[in-house]
C-alpha cells in the first residue's frame, strides 16, 4: 500500500489555517492501560461519510482530496518534504501486519476505525518520519505510535538488542502503554522490559537485558542505567516521547540530553506525543529532530469539545469546600475526579470528605505504587466514586468513564488545565469540567476563558472583557503555586456535623 504523496511544502498541508504562524495543540495522556481501550479505542474521528469512502478505502484522486479530507477531520500538518497520506480506515493497514499482530488488533473490539491522530500518525511512523503529534486527551495517540511500531519491528532480533524506546514521565503511563505493547504484541516472541522500579533486578544487569526488543522507561531510572553502563541503547531505531511537553520542560532536560545521546544509531527516527506542545517546547522538540513533521488535531491548546467547561466563583478558599459538599448534597453522577495543587492539600481535602462519609480516596506521587495501582482499579472498577489527585496524575491516565473533573485548586498553567479537563470527555463520551476560582484566582481568569470558548463553551462576557496576566505572573505561577489557606472544615460546620451524628 502506497501511504505516500507528493512533497510537501512547508505550509500547512491543510485549507483549514488556524491563525498565523505553526500551531500547537491540545489535549492528551500519561500513563493507562486497559484504558488504551478509551483512549486508543476512540472512535472520535466523525461520522464514515460517503465521501471517506467515495474514491475507495487505499487512496486518493489527488492532492486536492488528501487536503479536503485533511480539513474535514482537522488535521493540520507543518514541514517536512514528503508527507504520508492519511489512512482512511484501518482495513488497508490491517493487510499489511503480519499475521499474529492483525488477529491481536482485530480482537481488541474497541479498534473500529481510526481518530484524526491515527489517520495521520499512523502512515508517517511506518513510513519513518521523524513527528511531533498533538492531539487531544482520549484521541488514541498511544495506539497511533504503538501499532506501527509494532510492524515496524516485524520479528524478534535473534542478536538481541532494543530497537524501540519508549520514555514516559510517569511509571502510570509506562504501565499503560506496556500494557497496550503486550496486548498487541500476544504470540509475536517479542521481549518488552517495562523499566519503571526504583532499583535495578538482576535481570536488568545481566545478558539477559541485551535480549529485549522493546524497552519503556521514565527518565530517572534510564539515566541511572545508561550511566551505570548497565543498558545498551546503540540499535535504537524509533524513541517515542510520550507526554513530550512535560518530558522537554527543565526539570527533565539534562535527562532526556543523556538519554538521546545514548541513542547513537544513523537510522534513529524521534516520534513526540502530547496533548500540549506550547511553541517554546515546539521549538525545542525541532531542534533535536531530522526534517519533522508536525500533526495538530483541532485548535491548538484547546480541550475537546466533549466537555462541558464551567468557571464557578467561589470567593474564598473555605468557599470551595462549601461548593463541594453542596454539591454533593445535590446528588451527583460518580466517578468524580478532583484536582488540588499539591500533595499536603490533596491528604486535606480527602480527610475533610471522609468525615463527610463520601466514598473517596487520594492519590498522589508520596503514596507506593502497589497502593496507587489499588486505587486506580477500585477507581475504574466503581468502587471509588471520588478520588482526589494531584498534578501528576493529570498526566495521561485515562480513566474509563469519569463523568466530572472539579479544579478544586485553579490550575497553574494553561497546559495543566487542558491535561485535568482532558480526564473526562474521552473517546467520543461527553463529560463535565468544573473549575473553581476565588478572587486572588482573578487575574488568571482569562487563560482559561479563551480556551473554554476555543472548545466551543459558552463564557459570560465580562470574563473575556477581562486583561490577560502579564508573562512575569504567568512565569511565576507556572515555577511556583499560589499560596493558599489550609483546607479545613469551619469550626461551626463541624459543631452541626457533630449535631448530625450524634
Amino acid at each position: 500500500m502506497d501511504f505516500f504523496g507528493s512533497k510537501a511544502s512547508k505550509r500547512p498541508h491543510s485549507t483549514d489555517a488556524l491563525g498565523s504562524g505553526a500551531s500547537d495543540n491540545e489535549n492528551g495522556e500519561d500513563e493507562s492501560e486497559e484504558e488504551d481501550d478509551d483512549e486508543d479505542n476512540a472512535s472520535t474521528s466523525g461520522s464514515d461519510s460517503e465521501d471517506d469512502h467515495q474514491e475507495g478505502e487505499e487512496g486518493f484522486v489527488d492532492e486536492a482530496a488528501v487536503t479536503q479530507f485533511r480539513t474535514r477531520h482537522r488535521i493540520h500538518l507543518y514541514g517536512g518534504e514528503r508527507v504520508a497520506h492519511p489512512i482512511r480506515s484501518f482495513r488497508p493497514l490491517l493487510d499489511l501486519l503480519a499475521p499474529a499482530l492483525r488477529r491481536n488488533f482485530a480482537a481488541q473490539s474497541g479498534f473500529r476505525r481510526p481518530t484524526p491522530i491515527q489517520m495521520q500518525a499512523i502512515p508517517l511512523v511506518l513510513a519513518d518520519t521523524d513527528l511531533v503529534a498533538c492531539a487531544p486527551t482520549g484521541s488514541g495517540k498511544t495506539l497511533a505510535y504503538v501499532l506501527p511500531l509494532l510492524h515496524k519491528l516485524g520479528t524478534p532480533n535473534p542478536m538481541g538488542g532494543y530497537r524501540v524506546c519508549i520514555v514516559t514521565p510517569t511509571r502510570e503511563l509506562a504501565t499503560q502503554v506496556h500494557e497496550l505493547f503486550s496486548v498487541l504484541a500476544t504470540g509475536m516472541e517479542f521481549r518488552i522490559n517495562h523499566m519503571v522500579k526504583s532499583r535495578p533486578t538482576e535481570s536488568d544487569t545481566t545478558e539477559e537485558a541485551h535480549t529485549f526488543d522493546i524497552l519503556i522507561a521514565t527518565p530517572m531510572r534510564l539515566v541511572t542505567e545508561i550511566k551505570n553502563k548497565t543498558i545498551d541503547l546503540s540499535q535504537v531505531q524509533h524513541l517515542v516521547l510520550d507526554e513530550a511537553d512535560q518530558l522537554l520542560e527543565l526539570g527533565y532536560l539534562e535527562q532526556m540530553d543523556t538519554i538521546i545521546a545514548a541513542c547513537p544509531h544513523a537510522q534513529l527516527r524521534k516520534q513526540l506525543f502530547s496533548a500540549t506542545i506550547p511553541p517554546p517546547i515546539e521549538e525545542l522538540a525541532q531542534s533535536i529532530m531530522r526534517d519533522p513533521v508536525r500533526i495538530f488535531i483541532g485548535d491548538r491548546n484547546a480541550a475537546t469539545d466533549t466537555i462541558d467547561q464551567k468557571l464557578v466563583f467561589v470567593g474564598t478558599e473555605e468557599g470551595k469546600l462549601i461548593e463541594i459538599r453542596q454539591m454533593i448534597q445535590r446528588g451527583f453522577r460518580p466517578p468524580v475526579l478532583i484536582f488540588v495543587q499539591s500533595i499536603e492539600r490533596s491528604r486535606e481535602l480527602f480527610h475533610e470528605l471522609q468525615y463527610d462519609g463520601v466514598n473517596v480516596e487520594v492519590i498522589h506521587s508520596e503514596r507506593p505504587k502497589a497502593q496507587r495501582d489499588t486505587i486506580v482499579a477500585n477507581f475504574r472498577a466503581g468502587h471509588v466514586w471520588v478520588l482526589i489527585a494531584t498534578e501528576l496524575m493529570a498526566r495521561g491516565i485515562d480513566f474509563k468513564g469519569v463523568n466530572a473533573v472539579i479544579n478544586y485548586d485553579f490550575p497553574q498553567t494553561v497546559q495543566s488545565y487542558i491535561h485535568r479537563v482532558g480526564r473526562t470527555g474521552r473517546a467520543g463520551r461527553r463529560g463535565e469540567a468544573i473549575t473553581y476560582f476565588t478572587k486572588s484566582d482573578a487575574p488568571f481568569l482569562r487563560l482559561v476563558v479563551n480556551i473554554i470558548r476555543d472548545s466551543g463553551g459558552e463564557v459570560p462576557e465580562w470574563m473575556l472583557e477581562l486583561k490577560a496576566p502579564n508573562s512575569k505572573l504567568v512565569r511565576n505561577l507556572k515555577q511556583m503555586p499560589r499560596c493558599r489557606l489550609p483546607i479545613k472544615t469551619d469550626p461551626g460546620y463541624m459543631k452541626f456535623k457533630t449535631r448530625q451524628i450524634e
